[in-house]
């Protein structure tokens, strides 16, 4: 069975839950994102239609919050902060390196799918700067020699 006939009936399960909500965009688009892992282009339709929306609308909110995805997840997502208290101990010269390492812009993913490089805007990890969220999990006072060996970890091992 293709993987979109797959995610129909959680779809619609979470259309026909959150459909009647004042404001339900949002949290049926976060819904469907926390179930399948990203939001088909193929579900476009039918959570336009259950919202009364366009198809542009719809599409329009996805690509509006970054933190959308509409193809599935890297293996391992990489968030490197790039604020003020990161920069100011040398984040934008880790995210030069990580770029140059996985050949990626920073907003990619690696061609096999291993890792999806983002940016974000502070983990509260200040004190610690610089830091990244790897899979969920700080780490912070990087440097660039730890930094490449968490990005080779994830290369090399899929459990990371």
């Amino acid at each position: 069975m293709p993987d979109e006939l797959l995610h129909l009936p959680v779809i619609h399960s979470i259309l026909s839950r959150q459909k009647d909500a004042p404001g339900a965009l949002l949290p049926i688009l976060h819904a469907i994102q926390n179930a399948i892992g990203f939001i088909p282009d193929d579900a476009v339709p039918d959570i336009a239609h259950a919202l009364n929306l366009s198809l542009a609308e719809v599409r329009g909110v996805i690509s509006f919050y970054h933190d959308f995805r509409t193809t599935p997840p890297a293996r391992h997502t990489l968030r490197l902060c790039r604020a003020e208290s990161c920069q100011s101990r040398g984040s934008e010269a880790l995210a030069a390196q990580l770029r140059e390492q996985l050949a990626l812009d920073d907003h990619g993913t690696s061609a096999d799918g291993a890792i999806s490089l983002r940016p974000v805007y502070c983990l509260g990890a200040c004190a610690c700067s610089p830091a990244l969220e790897l899979d969920g999990q700080v780490h912070a006072r990087l440097t660039p020699e730890r930094l490449r060996a968490l990005v080779n970890g994830c290369l090399e091992d899929a459990a990371c």
